[in-house]
């Protein structure tokens, strides 16, 4: 890998990793990522903006050759992907300062055990002059950690936006080339990290949106040199409106729960709603998540375990109040041998979504012809509930 300049005097120095396939020990990867680096040479100092991950450091020296001495690195955001090289950099370059968020300098003490003398904390606005390059910091805290911020250079009109708007996903193309194939990996990107704090990125977009960037660069996935369409996607992902999408997640032990699933997507389907089914125990996390951005109601079917539910749909339940999608309406279908909490474990597992609950359908065993007609009976309200939005 070599470095890539962007504009004069500005250049991309980061690590692809084409091969990495899962992240925080959780997050599945199908398309690899990259750790975005970047520098800029002033006519007075020179600024490295970020790291690489550790497994990556000697692929940023290497790019660092092309300088014989770096003024600052400006860490966005003090997570290791982003972070992590900084202590090897300062060993080649002692002289420079790290600059954060007044928030990050302890951070990046914990993570790194970097000496608190070496970092220049920086308020929001403040700008920092390069020479013949102005660099203005912003605060985006919850993008998606509370230290993060982003840093506009003004002369080039270039917003070096730290996760906000990142994508996982390897590429040797520096700028987007295929929209369709970046708009799913960041939409995976923002459901699986950003949607917990919809709310608060509403309020960030907004701060960055009256800078007149002309380039988008983020620390993970190519660069946007036509940045509008991943503004707008944004701006519909953080937005309070769900789309006509029922998300049906589910698992089966014996096929009781499984032939109820099918019977309510087939019922759904008749009153022209759109459904996505995921099956758990196979399905891709990150897909489900993505459905979660503009579901406007969530099915989660389970047998009963123990009286309460299967393992595979606690953890669907856990990761649903994790990421606080705006879905409206939630319901549980599934079955039962002799007794069943199913529905009450689950509710208390899902505490911060603020949706109404829709009658749950449960069988005693193989399901009967009432618990079908339960079932239409369960499509209808949501199809009504639906209507009522305006989502048909």
């Amino acid at each position: 890998m070599t470095a890539r300049q962007i504009r004069k005097d500005v250049w991309w120095m980061g690590a692809i990793d084409w091969d990495r396939r899962l992240f925080d020990s959780l997050i599945p990867l199908p398309d690899g990522t990259s750790y975005n680096a970047y520098l800029i040479k002033g006519k007075d100092k020179v600024v490295l903006i970020d790291s690489v991950d550790p497994t990556m450091t000697e692929i940023l020296l290497n790019h660092l050759k092309m300088v014989d001495r770096l003024d600052y690195i400006i860490s966005l955001h003090a997570e290791q992907d982003h972070s992590g090289a900084i202590p090897d950099v300062l060993k080649k370059y002692p002289e420079a300062k790290v600059i954060s968020s007044s928030q990050a300098k302890e951070m990046l003490a914990d993570l790194l055990h970097l000496p608190p003398d070496k970092i220049i904390p920086v308020e929001d606005g403040e700008k920092l002059s390069l020479g013949q390059k102005t660099l203005c910091f912003l605060y985006t805290p919850w993008v998606h950690w509370p230290e993060t911020i982003c840093v506009y250079l003004e002369e080039e009109r270039i917003l070096f936006s730290c996760d906000f708007f990142g994508s996982h996903l390897a590429t040797s193309d520096l700028y987007v080339t295929d929209e369709g194939r970046v708009i799913e990996a960041a939409k995976r990107y923002y459901a699986e990290i950003m949607m917990p704090f919809r709310k608060i990125i509403q309020k960030n977009l907004e701060k960055i949106s009256v800078w007149p960037f002309e380039i988008i660069a983020p620390s993970h996935g190519p660069l946007y040199d036509k940045p509008e369409f991943i503004v707008q996607a944004y701006r519909e992902w953080v937005s309070d409106n769900p789309r006509n999408l029922v998300v049906i997640p589910y698992v089966s032990m014996h096929g009781s729960t499984f032939k109820m699933v099918r019977h309510l997507v087939s019922a759904l389907m008749e009153r022209g709603m759109e459904v996505r089914q995921f099956f758990l125990p196979e399905t891709d996390l990150g897909k489900l998540a993505i459905s979660l951005v503009d579901a406007a109601t969530v099915v989660l079917g389970t047998p009963t375990v123990h009286v309460g539910p299967h393992p595979l749909a606690t953890f669907a339940a856990s990761l649903l109040n994790i990421l606080r999608p705006k879905v409206k309406f939630l319901s549980v279908v599934g079955s039962y041998g002799w007794s069943t909490k199913v529905v009450e474990q689950i509710a208390s597992l899902i505490t911060n979504i603020k949706a109404e609950i829709l009658p749950p359908v449960m069988a005693k065993g193989k399901p009967r012809e009432a618990d079908f007609r339960a079932l239409d009976s369960l499509a209808e309200t949501i199809f009504q509930k639906h209507q009522a939005l305006r989502l048909l």
